[in-house]
């Protein structure tokens, strides 16, 4: 199976959102490389939002090029297998914390945002990561800053994406 196939997959039985989850599925209909970052009418995205449900806080990204504290995620790559695999790969590599898994239970939500050119937006597949116990961040390459954010902090420093993402999270904790 496709990367491309998985995602078709989990949209189809991602019964919240249901106009978004179906503006996904028509991208993916009209845009056989809409997986990719070279689509550049959009494509879709996978993140992750860290969570260490012990401490009630979350680990956010102050990213590079954006200047935005968000979850960890990206673009997916040929080697990944699927949307989950793209999602705890990207968390992993900007969190730069080992042992990070998935809430159960599939995508958390979903996010369509606008991007800089010369992509236009991003169809964000949103999941959340379980930070183990004791749990070290590290900033990576692509971040200004790494930091832990306490449940009630996150919209102090976040858009509404981000708080969206928290509190659908905290939901299924």
């Amino acid at each position: 199976m496709s990367l491309h196939d998985d995602a078709v997959l989990v949209l189809k039985g991602y019964e919240d959102q249901a106009e978004l989850r179906q503006a996904y599925l028509d991208h993916l209909a009209a845009h056989p490389d809409g997986m990719w970052k070279a689509c550049e009418e959009g494509h879709i995205t996978a993140s992750a939002l860290v969570v260490d449900p012990e401490r009630g806080r979350a680990l956010l990204t102050l990213h590079k090029k954006l200047g935005m504290w968000l979850q960890m995620g990206g673009h997916c790559e040929p080697a990944d297998t699927s949307l989950e695999a793209a999602a705890l790969r990207e968390a992993t590599e900007e969190s730069g914390i080992p042992g990070l898994t998935l809430l159960p239970g599939g995508p958390v939500r979903l996010d369509r945002h606008p991007i800089p050119p010369p992509c236009h937006c991003h169809l964000d597949v949103q999941y959340a990561a379980i930070a183990p116990s004791g749990a070290v961040e590290t900033i990576s390459d692509e971040s200004l800053d790494v930091r832990w954010f306490a449940y009630d902090e996150v919209a102090d420093v976040a858009d509404d994406s981000v708080v969206r993402l928290l509190e659908a999270t905290r939901a299924r904790l």
